[in-house]
């Protein structure tokens, strides 16, 4: 309740404020993402308009910002498309985009939009979402691996003040073997919030979202929506990623000179078991900010800060406080909330590749490294990674890799409610905790129409063992469950699991936002007393949505 308190004063204070442009955020996995990405590598250098570290974009100045570079026919491809789908933005370019054949006179009347209407103070637009694939593995269970999506999505803005954007869909899903198994021990869908059971191993559930978004200045934007962020340049964030279902939150972004600010503040389910009883959710909150400055054209970093708390269905207002560290708040309320601490770089170089890095602090003691590195309060992740555009000459041949790494206990916390987690799912790394994680992607545009995506997933992971020993990796159990040393915590301790998720996705875009997908994934996995082998292969048709993949 406090937190919509705060969400309506908010409002008061905005629609007070004098009159600024407002626009939406692309979807999650947007494709556009991935093209102002490697356009900003060619380019070498980072924008002070469109801070690429945090996601999702903002639609209007994601146009705004046109390319420096000059584009071969797939990026025009790809830039035209960026373009069709931001209209609202460009009315000089709606003439060059209108449908030469539209149907019924009102719909398609451009390419990317069932329908849309723009007008001088007014826009709306409305799509259908759909997405079906049928799956075919070798686990002999004899039971039918699908997806199917079906919805709708809106969005639109008024009076140059108000952005909005609402989307839902009805979802069935039966994915492999270690998706339910995910399901049965974690009683929660990856990505998804209330679930029901479907036909038996299969799953029902609704995936909804919407947010209002105002422009109090030219330097302030605020949001409020149930959604997901993303904050990190890697395929993995260890900060926060999309991993997790969607969650109420409302988000203060703050731009001026070389340097973005984001306040986000999260409303989170406490990790009970799924609600088949309609019983209230058990709630936590979630303060996070993250300071992002351009120190050089082609040299970008970032801090960030974070606390996961639980209170009784009640928000912490300290933690309202945009500017002040967390740390403080945290010793200032006589509380151990789960508080974090992090940093990041991006840096662009020869115009052909970009380096990145995230470094994260859960709890760090110096004097006890000092004793021995293997102190279990050692938690600590960090990824490196790089992306390579155009590799070996080759237009539009990309490569990705990465290389994650998260200490045992990182996440986890000593009371069962601060755990950094949402509906029983990570919100930074779907592992978890005390895993090593390579992965590999390869990209290849050959023509507009056509992409090709491999992508290789390896890490290694130490899981518990019998008689209730708490290796790390479980970031639901708590940090003294099972814990009967202060040392002796090393990397991958525990039951050492091997695992491989390697995938091929082919998509062909028939029209505007409209693709066949042929996909294939092979996973392996094994330890001391398991072993898994899957190979997948899938056929779909997809429409306005982005691919879901099994990629853990």
């Amino acid at each position: 309740m406090q937190i919509v308190r705060f969400k309506l004063l908010l409002c008061l204070y905005l629609f007070s404020s004098s009159g600024f442009a407002q626009s939406t955020y692309f979807t999650q996995q947007s494709r556009h993402h991935y093209f102002i990405q490697r356009t900003e590598i060619k380019e070498g250098k980072y924008s002070n308009r469109l801070f690429t570290g945090i996601m999702p974009y903002d639609r209007k100045e994601a146009v705004e910002d046109t390319p420096s570079i000059q584009l071969n026919e797939v990026e025009q491809y790809n830039y035209n498309s960026l373009l069709r789908n931001q209209l609202e933005w460009l009315p000089a370019e709606r003439n060059r985009f209108a449908s030469s054949k539209p149907v019924l006179k009102h719909f398609y009347t451009t390419p990317a939009h069932a329908y849309s209407h723009y007008a001088n103070d007014f826009f709306i637009t409305a799509d259908p979402l759909f997405h079906y694939r049928q799956s075919f593995s070798n686990e002999g269970t004899g039971d039918n691996l699908f997806l199917n999506q079906r919805g709708i999505a809106i969005r639109g803005g008024v009076a140059n003040q108000i952005g909005f954007s609402a989307s839902v869909m009805d979802v069935q899903e039966r994915g492999p073997l270690y998706f339910r198994q995910w399901e049965d021990s974690l009683l929660s869908v990856p990505g998804a919030n209330f679930y029901k059971k479907f036909k038996g191993t299969g799953v029902d559930y609704i995936d909804a979202r919407g947010s209002f978004t105002f422009k109090a200045n030219k330097y302030i934007r605020f949001q409020a929506g149930y959604d997901r962020n993303f904050i990190g340049s890697g395929y993995r964030s260890l900060f926060l990623s999309d991993f997790a279902g969607n969650n109420l939150f409302v988000k203060i972004n703050t731009r001026f000179w070389k340097l973005n600010y984001q306040n986000l503040f999260m409303e989170l389910h406490a990790g009970a078991a799924n609600n088949n009883v309609n019983n209230l959710v058990p709630k936590k909150y979630a303060a996070m900010h993250h300071l992002s400055l351009n120190i050089k054209p082609w040299l970008n970093i970032g801090f960030f800060e974070g606390v996961v708390f639980g209170r009784k269905d009640r928000f912490e207002f300290g933690y309202l406080n945009p500017v002040i560290f967390l740390r403080s708040v945290e010793g200032n309320l006589g509380s151990r909330d789960n508080a974090i601490i992090g940093a990041d770089f991006n840096a662009l170089l020869l115009k052909r590749v970009k380096v990145y890095g995230q470094l994260f602090l859960d709890e760090f003691n110096f004097s006890k490294l000092r004793q021995d590195a293997s102190w279990w309060g050692n938690k600590t992740g960090v990824q490196v990674g790089m992306n390579y555009v155009d590799v070996a000459g080759i237009h539009n041949l990309d490569f990705q890799a990465e290389w994650n790494r998260v200490r045992p206990f990182t996440y986890s916390h000593f009371d069962s409610v601060s755990n950094y987690s949402h509906y029983n799912q990570p919100l930074a790394h779907p592992f978890g905790a005390n895993f090593n994680e390579v992965i590999g992607i390869l990209r290849y545009q050959p023509t507009g129409k056509l992409n090709l995506t491999a992508k290789v997933i390896a890490w290694q992971q130490g899981l518990d063992s019998a008689g209730g020993y708490n290796a790390g990796g479980n970031i639901f159990r708590l940090s003294g469950d099972g814990r009967n040393a202060e040392f002796g915590y090393r990397q991958l301790n525990g039951i050492l699991s091997k695992g491989l998720n390697a995938s091929m996705l082919i998509s062909y875009e028939i029209r505007e936002n409209i693709f066949m997908d042929a996909y294939a994934l092979v996973r392996r996995f094994r330890n001391d007393f398991q072993r898994q082998n899957l190979s997948l292969f899938s056929l779909g048709l997809r429409v306005n949505l982005w691919y879901r993949e099994y990629d853990y």
